[in-house]
């Protein structure tokens, strides 16, 4: 079952053991689906320089759930990358929707066009309003609470870098690092994307893998995009050196 699979990712996630004098991560649930699974969030590091990393917005778009789980594993066993940092993790960010492996979460809305942004477009499958639906609330909680610098969401299908608002530099930071192009899609009506980007000014990168991406075994996803990663958490540069 797909809910037991979130659990096992959830409690992967909260099991990391303390490593390299690196404390493990710290987990809670930040909200509640419409079905009543838990919206969790790990975050590794107390610097002020915040991460937010994002994965499964959309349920049926999985890539990123392991890639956030070797991710959050590296950072912890390599301490120093978070030296003066905070990572956010919320690798489930639609846990109805990853449990039924579908787009939307079970009221048949789109949580990635559900955001507060100048552009909202209120229909059927974008919400009545912005934040009417609990999943989108729970980001924005996060997001209000940890006022991250940057934002990384992991999407499929479409094999591109994309970014909002000030992302640019990140985007082609990031883009070193993979032959997935850097493109500009431009922002979507009520996205998240629009939202932090356009309207809260934060860099963001929505990170399309293509449809098969999901299809490699995790140890080669990492492998592949796992450096990719890395220069998101220390970007912009400092002494820490090259990706390890």
């Amino acid at each position: 079952m797909r809910l037991s699979l979130v659990a096992r990712v959830v409690a992967g996630l909260v099991g990391v053991a303390v490593m390299s004098g690196c404390q493990g991560p710290i987990s809670r649930t930040v909200g509640m689906s419409v079905e009543g699974r838990p919206i969790e969030i790990s975050t590794l590091g107390d610097g002020g320089d915040v991460v937010m990393m994002m994965a499964a917005i959309h349920g049926d778009e999985t890539v990123g759930v392991p890639l956030l789980r070797d991710l959050e594993k590296h950072l912890t066993e390599n301490p120093r990358l978070l030296d003066g940092r905070t990572v956010v993790f919320m690798p489930v960010a639609n846990p109805d929707g990853y449990a039924h492996n579908t787009r939307y979460n079970v009221h048949g809305v789109d949580l990635n066009r559900n955001f507060p942004a100048d552009n909202f477009d209120a229909s059927a499958k974008h919400g009545s309003a912005p934040l009417c639906e609990p999943e989108s609330r729970a980001i924005k909680l996060v997001l209000d609470e940890y006022r991250p610098n940057r934002i990384v969401t992991i999407h499929q299908p479409f094999n591109v870098i994309d970014y909002d608002g000030p992302g640019e530099a990140l985007a082609n930071a990031m883009g070193r690092y993979t032959d997935i192009p850097v493109e500009r899609v431009g922002s979507r009506p009520g996205s998240l994307g629009s939202y932090a980007g356009i309207t809260l000014g934060i860099p963001i990168i929505t990170l399309e893998f293509d449809e098969l991406t999901h299809e490699e075994p995790d140890h080669i996803l990492w492998q592949k995009y796992g450096p990719m990663l890395i220069e998101a958490v220390r970007y912009p540069l400092d002494d820490v050196g090259t990706v390890q």
